[in-house]
């Protein structure tokens, strides 16, 4: 994993480089007869830049201001519901400039219905039923910084990952209303954020799920989130919100959503955006894109919320550890941390979760045997028996779906 002058040629942690980290940390590494071949210790890696000039929370990271994109540090992402001021903001393009909610409408058309139709923000709330669900959105880039060799894109770390509760009406309700023909297999979002360049010809994104994944309940067309308008950074006044694939997939500032006869082709659809290559590939290595498949569901994953890391613990003290865990379209079935650098595991209390789609919250009390530098790494095991990798999934040219354990780091003293 690591190129260094820490380890030999076989990957392994030389005598001299754990002399120099135990010096530098002040205390030892307890168990460091169990750091894997080729692993460096949280506590030496960089820790992004906390940047508080933008987000409403001092804490959160800010990637990128044009467009935004903004992630919060896992410690913040401590409550059951994402708060608005700690939720990660990903944008391809710029925040809409007027928003005219009186006359909002959204539009339903494309080669698979039997007629467009229109619907106001009235019409919605009126004519259907409201829905209200907490769900998962993870940017399919977050976790992008944890891949060797580095890929091109924002270099997310692990908070590109929010559940907030949304509130609106269940996007199968619409069509249904507007009538399908035979042929619908996929449907396409259009929203009104405007190119980079400010350009209106220009497209920037449009993409879109299969038709079954659009019909499922949880798929909404929301106006709300957490109880209240949804912030205008997160798509106000109307999203499109696809809990456990993609984030991308929930498209901001909507107005259209075309209903397509043949995989929707609009803006980051094609080429290899958001898809991974279909065989594993090594790393470093680009395969053309018909070797390129789309990202659906997202992958089992964890985070670590309490504590934070860096803390200091004294000897004896129970350190109480919770966190969240997420699968895609399934469920989490068990969760375990280790604080020995995965040799052992210890299984969590987990709890289920408020409804499907929505992360799990997690909790166990450790006790550390003796003062020293220890990691707290988590792992999450779905209901299909498909577990997190320890430090690094399969590598892929664009940086999608890490979904190694999480760590933090902790000195005993």
């Amino acid at each position: 994993m690591n190129q260094s002058p820490l380890f030999n040629r076989r990957g392994f942690l030389k005598k001299s480089a754990l002399a120099t980290m135990t010096s530098a940390l002040g205390t030892q590494i307890v168990f460091a007869k169990s750091l894997p071949a080729g692993y460096l210790p949280l506590a030496f890696e960089p820790l992004a830049d906390p940047n508080p000039m933008v987000s409403k929370h001092k804490d959160m990271s800010v990637l990128n201001d044009k467009p935004w994109n903004v992630e919060a540090p896992a410690h913040l992402l401590d409550d059951a519901v994402t708060p608005a001021d700690k939720m990660f903001i990903r944008n391809n393009g710029l925040i809409p400039e007027k928003i005219d909610v009186t006359n909002w409408k959204l539009t339903i058309n494309g080669e698979s219905v039997k007629a467009p139709k229109t619907y106001s923000l009235s019409d919605l709330k009126k004519r259907f039923k409201t829905y209200t669900y907490q769900l998962v959105l993870e940017c399919a880039g977050n976790g992008r910084a944890g891949y060797v060799p580095q890929t091109a894109g924002n270099q997310w770390t692990d908070g590109a990952v929010s559940c907030a509760e949304w509130t609106g009406v269940r996007l199968k309700d619409i069509l249904a209303d507007v009538g399908l023909k035979d042929d619908a297999v996929y449907i396409g979002y259009y929203g009104q954020d405007l190119h980079v360049s400010k350009d209106p010809t220009k497209p920037v994104i449009s993409r879109g799920v299969p038709i079954k994944k659009a019909q499922e309940d949880e798929t909404l067309v929301a106006w709300a989130m957490n109880g209240q308008d949804i912030p205008l950074t997160h798509g106000h006044p109307l999203r499109l919100v696809v809990g456990g694939w993609p984030a991308s997939t929930s498209g901001k500032w909507l107005h259209t959503i075309a209903v397509r006869n043949k995989v929707h082709d609009g803006a980051k659809m094609t080429g290899k955006s958001y898809r991974v290559p279909i065989n594993p590939v090594q790393p470093g290595v680009d395969p053309p894109e018909d070797q390129f498949r789309i990202i659906e569901a997202m992958p089992v994953k964890s985070l670590i919320t309490f504590p934070r890391t860096g803390a200091t613990v004294e000897l004896g003290q129970s350190v109480p550890v919770r966190g969240h865990a997420w699968v895609g379209d399934r469920a989490v079935k068990t969760m375990y941390v280790s604080t020995d650098f995965g040799a052992t595991w210890q299984e969590c209390k987990l709890k289920a979760p408020k409804n499907r789609l929505a992360w799990q919250q997690w909790n166990i009390d450790l006790k550390l045997p003796q003062k020293g530098y220890y990691e707290i790494w988590a792992r999450a095991v779905d209901d299909a028996g498909v577990s997190q990798p320890m430090v690094m999934p399969q590598w892929n040219p664009e940086g999608y779906c890490n979904n190694a354990c999480h760590r933090i780091a902790l000195k005993v003293v």
